[in-house]
């Protein structure tokens, strides 16, 4: 299976609504070097000024960037490309992450590379260390910059020390 790290920018809490408008993506594998990144021009005249300020870009920049529907096009292709056999979601918050791009995948191109499900690193994080108090941030390397490669890469990272620091049975 091919592990994808997704991470992802919004201007609000909740797709169509709001609108995602950065994806960033990393095929874990022991380079990290396949990565996706994506800008995606607002879908929705509604956003909330400080949601958007964590990407540190302005509402007059979003509206410059690319349309949705080429971007998850693109992103679909480059999926396709870097998994040999089915693609698994994962991210550090994937019930926001998931949410929106699922969503855009479903509403852009009508259908999910993903299909239905999603991975979430925090919780593996939790249960392999059986603490649900514990946090897995500081396995990262890359540092987290809300530029959602970055943040993909650094929780990439992480995984890859859940394989070889703790133990997780995992193929890549």
């Amino acid at each position: 299976m091919a592990y994808i790290m997704v991470d992802i920018e919004a201007d609000g809490p909740i797709p169509s609504d709001y609108s995602m408008i950065a994806l960033g993506a990393v095929l874990v594998d022991e380079d990290l070097n396949q990565q996706f990144y994506g800008l995606l021009k607002p879908i929705s005249e509604n956003y909330i000024p400080q949601a958007l300020a964590v990407s540190g870009f302005s509402r007059e920049e979003t509206l410059s960037f690319s349309n949705p529907e080429h971007v998850m096009k693109d992103f679909a292709t480059w999926i396709a490309k870097v998994s040999k056999d089915r693609p698994i979601f994962i991210s550090d918050n994937n019930g926001f992450d998931w949410m929106f791009v699922c969503w855009y995948f479903h509403h852009f191109t009508g259908s999910n590379p993903f299909g239905f499900s999603s991975q979430n690193l925090g919780s593996l994080y939790k249960g392999l260390t059986k603490d649900m108090f514990r946090n897995f941030k500081h396995l990262r390397k890359t540092a987290h910059t809300h530029n959602p490669v970055d943040d993909a890469k650094g929780n990439a990272e992480a995984l890859l020390a859940l394989k070889k620091d703790y133990g997780l049975k995992i193929k890549f």
